[in-house]
């Protein structure tokens, strides 16, 4: 999955999110924050390795109940699901290898 793409107000509800099965990156940030679009290219980087893995981008912000339930404080976030658990999480990405070794290591 491309992460060229906005994020989306139109998230999953957490039930939905604990039954998929498999690996699954949920990539919490906002259209407008500046730290989230400077953190694209590593994220995109590290996604080209990964093309399998579904990646969802979700927009958070108050009120939004799925951010909150998964605790997200700053962005962008990247939570590392494997079978609905988190395994691993990552916040403000310094470069793809980051994500490599912190993230994606953890779900294999």
């Amino acid at each position: 999955m491309t992460t060229s793409q906005a994020y989306t107000a139109d998230a999953p509800t957490r039930a939905e999110i604990d039954s998929f099965a498999g690996a699954t990156v949920i990539e919490f940030g906002a259209n407008w924050c500046s730290i989230c679009a400077a953190a694209q290219p590593a994220i995109r980087d590290s996604f080209s390795a990964h093309p399998t893995i579904r990646h969802l981008k979700i927009e958070d912000g108050p009120g939004r109940p799925l951010g909150r339930s998964f605790r997200i404080k700053l962005w962008p976030t990247l939570v590392f699901l494997r079978d609905g658990v988190e395994v691993a999480r990552i916040v403000r990405p310094a470069n793809a290898e980051q994500i490599e070794t912190d993230g994606f290591n953890a779900l294999a």
